[in-house]
């Protein structure tokens, strides 16, 4: 699968579950306050989901620019290429194995 094909499918993701986090945290609460009081604890997670699936977006944009920008796969710090095997585990990655240690 092609790099823009792979960050695609990625950005679909993190859209489709960004949208289903924010419809969940739309809803209603019950009137019963036991319940609301763990549906508001349930809206604590979700809020952490969606701020991680927001997170996700800039990252697949920012790669998307890089690839538009033919820089994908370039380490932003010291310019390398960044390993193919790393580039299929992350898409996303913006430094090489070594200087991921570092940043």
């Amino acid at each position: 699968m092609a790099h823009r094909d792979v960050l695609d499918a990625l950005q679909r993701d993190y859209t489709t579950r960004a949208e289903a986090i924010r419809r969940d945290l739309g809803r209603t609460h019950s009137a019963d306050f036991a319940e609301q009081a763990q549906q508001r604890q349930n809206d604590e997670v979700l809020e952490a989901l969606l701020a991680e699936a927001e997170q996700g977006l800039v990252r697949v944009r920012q790669a998307q620019q890089r690839l538009a920008e033919g820089r994908y796969g370039e380490c932003l710090c010291c310019g390398e290429p960044i390993d193919a095997a790393r580039l299929a585990a992350m898409p996303v990655a913006e430094y090489c194995l070594h200087c991921a240690e570092f940043n």
